[in-house]
């Protein structure tokens, strides 16, 4: 067995069987079994808990089963997550010290206990993934013609024709920003990649700080010329800053150099503003925008050949602890690794995969016209599974028909995130134009897509839709579309509940659901929830729906403690579940329960988990296993079974304390027989899982089996499936 530590080398070899990664902290006793349920080591905390999951995100660049640009995009996608953890957890831990909060967590700990903890979890990441970096280039340039040189050592031509293209391109889009008595320190912007370069005049022992910002709409990586030859196609990269590096007399003649170094701030994203009224919510969130430009830094990345002189400097101006100063020895931010990963080397690349028609939405058929989405779902409930299911010939199609069929009546959608080019939307103004009655609920505060959002809202608005910008105190995270159409046997509904936004690139790399119905209930239940964004009444009552606030939270926990119920009286229960995250103390308190009272529990948690699994007397029936592969797994299924009977659930919440209390959630039951098959067959390809699977370990950490004898992909599986027009995907 192997850890996840300085050594993590070892794992090259191809002996190793197994990788743990180990718990952030030691478990504090080992008698378990007469704990009350709201004793605090029952409970794990849940910021290291995300970092736990950053570090199996981590083993994917790592782990040399996959193929080599694989583990360079994984590396290049552990930046964005990690940056996102910092602006959102570690600044909403400064900010609650700021504020003297001093109410403990559920597994017992301050905002400064955690925000200590989290930066010396985060400073053994950073040091995992800059290692990984070093190794994975070196492994690149020996194994393939993509090569990131310093420009030191190109030919003297290729350095002349850099040069010239620096001074036409690069040199005018740069602003030295200095800090002297004669200017302040310059404002540095969030996740910012930063020069700073010392410059003095001839024989002076005094000097001078400058800040460049690296410029966003210039590549980090500058391609050289490629070269033809024998061989094939060489692409050749410098990094753009030492291309600045090398061409600085350009900015500052008539002074001299001292040094350049790089560094870089995340700042914090957890602004808020009031939003206990709906009036002004757009300049609200256009304020929250602003404000976090400015909020306070919550991390420094630092190069480790970085002077002293100038690091005390940072540190200093920009108000910053030594523990949330971190040295990097690879370049700052790798997400420009997303281009290596990106470059057309298929030997070094999983095999493509393109997401297939839905078997009952398929129409290609040469010898008869294309049927009706609504024809197809009039003759039975449709499961469709992204990224297997192409989203443009499901759910985006559903849509495209409504818009211009003549008997669509009116559309109504709830939009969380969506690319900035969006068909789906696109679809619903067509829809507006073509006279049908179209309201969209748009959630202006989905943190990081306020700004999409935003243009979305001015769009939509100009073409005289009904537009929601949201719910007072509440996030509005639903996955939901309704259709109403005029049919000759009267007004019929036709739905759509999902897992994952109406967001068409994302809908190519996260694994989701979505149940398109006709099922009048549901489509009743979807009337009133959009009443709700819209009107002024709150809804509470719903026929099959669970929503939160209002019927989510009591409908899990009335289902949980009526199988613990029948577990009591001596009958076969159990409970499968698979989610992004496992956070709200009170549904793991229940969970708890239903395992001592006999109930056998398999959870799949991609992400947060606080739950203690196999602990003995608590949770010994209880498993947890975490996927990470390829795809982002992002669907959310339950499963109630008593003896021969179950229950099948699927929607857009998490059970987390703000995805049950806070936010606008919608889940759907699955009645139809067939797809709650299809459903069982899902989850029994996830129990089956050899590749992509970690095994929860009581003490939180995790372990991943590297070599069994034949081992089982969940998500090469259903690609299988899809390839060959199988609906079970």
């Amino acid at each position: 067995m192997t850890t996840v530590d300085e050594e993590i080398g070892a794992l090259s070899g191809a002996d190793a069987e197994a990788v743990v990664v180990p718990a952030p902290v030691p478990t504090e006793t080992d008698d378990w079994s007469g704990l009350a349920r709201d004793d605090p080591r029952l409970y794990l905390n849940r910021e290291l808990a995300e970092l736990q999951f950053q570090f199996r995100v981590l083993f994917e660049a790592i782990d040399e089963r996959n193929p080599l640009l694989e583990r360079i995009r994984f590396l290049g996608l552990l930046t964005r997550n990690v940056d996102e953890f910092c602006m959102k957890r570690i600044g909403g831990l400064k900010q609650q010290m700021a504020g003297e909060v001093s109410e403990l967590t559920a597994d017992g700990r301050t905002p400064q206990e955690q925000w200590g903890l989290a930066l010396q979890r985060l400073r053994e990441l950073y040091a995992l993934q800059d290692r990984w970096y070093h190794r994975l280039i070196d492994t690149l340039h020996a194994e393939t013609d993509i090569r990131l040189v310093d420009v030191e050592a190109l030919e003297v031509a290729d350095a002349e024709r850099l040069r010239a293209h620096f001074e036409a391109e690069i040199l005018p889009t740069l602003t030295p920003l200095s800090f002297d008595p004669a200017h302040p320190f310059p404002f540095i912007s969030n996740r910012s990649v930063s020069m700073a370069i010392r410059t003095s005049e001839d024989g002076a022992d005094e000097w001078v700080f400058s800040r460049i910002k690296l410029p966003e709409n210039q590549p980090r990586l500058v391609a050289i010329d490629p070269i033809i030859d024998a061989a094939g196609h060489t692409t050749t990269f410098v990094y753009l800053e030492d291309l600045i590096a090398s061409n600085l007399d350009l900015l500052f003649p008539n002074v001299s150099v001292q040094d350049w170094s790089m560094f870089r701030v995340l700042r914090n994203a957890e602004v808020g503003r009031s939003a206990d009224v709906a009036e002004g919510l757009i300049e609200m969130i256009e304020g929250v925008l602003r404000d976090r430009r400015f909020a306070t830094v919550v991390t420094l990345e630092v190069a480790s050949d970085m002077p002293r002189a100038v690091r005390e400097l940072l540190t200093r101006e920009l108000g910053m602890e030594d523990a949330e100063v971190f040295e990097r020895t690879a370049p700052i931010d790798a997400r420009h690794l997303q281009t290596i990963a990106a470059l057309d080397r298929p030997a070094q690349q999983p095999a493509p995969f393109y997401p297939q028609p839905h078997p009952r939405l398929q129409t290609d058929q040469l010898d008869e016209p294309p049927r009706s989405i609504f024809a197809q779902i009039r003759e039975g409930d449709i499961l469709v599974h992204h990224p297997y299911h192409s989203f443009e010939k499901t759910v985006q199609r559903f849509i495209r028909e409504a818009a211009s069929d003549e008997d669509v009546l009116a559309i109504k959608a709830a939009i969380y995130r969506t690319s900035e080019d969006s068909q789906f939307v696109e679809h619903l103004i067509a829809a507006a134009r073509n006279g049908k009655q179209v309201a969209v609920m748009v959630e202006l505060k989905a943190r990081f897509d306020e700004a999409n959002n935003l243009r979305w809202v001015e769009r939509l608005e100009e073409e005289g839709i009904h537009v929601a910008y949201g719910t007072i105190g509440l996030k509005t995270h639903s996955k939901t579309a309704l259709v109403v159409r005029e049919e000759p046997d009267g007004v019929q509904l036709y739905s759509h509940v999902g897992t994952g936004n109406y967001h068409a690139e994302t809908a190519k790399g996260y694994v989701d659901l979505g149940l398109l119905t006709t099922d009048t209930a549901i489509g009743q239940d979807l009337t009133r929830l959009f009443h709700f964004f819209t009107g002024h009444a709150a809804q509470e009552d719903y026929r099959k729906l669970l929503v939160a606030p209002s019927t989510l939270r009591s409908g899990l926990t009335d289902r949980i403690r009526a199988m613990a119920a029948a577990a009591a009286a001596g009958r076969s229960a159990a409970i499968t579940a698979k989610m992004n995250a496992l956070e709200d103390p009170a549904i793991i308190a229940e969970l708890y329960d239903a395992a001592a009272a006999g109930v056998r529990i398999d959870l799949y948690v991609r992400d947060i988990c606080r739950l203690r699994p196999g602990l003995e007397g608590v949770s010994e029936s209880i498993s947890v296993k975490s996927v990470v592969g390829h795809f982002l797994e992002h669907s959310r299924i339950v499963r109630f079974t008593v003896e021969d009977s179950s229950e099948y659930l699927i929607g857009s919440a998490d059970w987390m304390t703000r995805n049950l209390d806070r936010r606008v959630e919608a889940v759907t039951p699955i009645d139809a027989p067939r797809l709650q098959r299809r459903l069982d067959a899902i989850l029994d390809a996830y129990a089956a899982d050899t590749r992509n699977s970690w095994e929860m370990l009581p003490d939180g950490g995790y372990r991943k089996q590297l070599a069994p004898e034949e081992h089982c992909d969940v998500q090469a599986t259903f690609m299988r499936r899809a390839m060959a027009g199988r609906e079970d995907v």
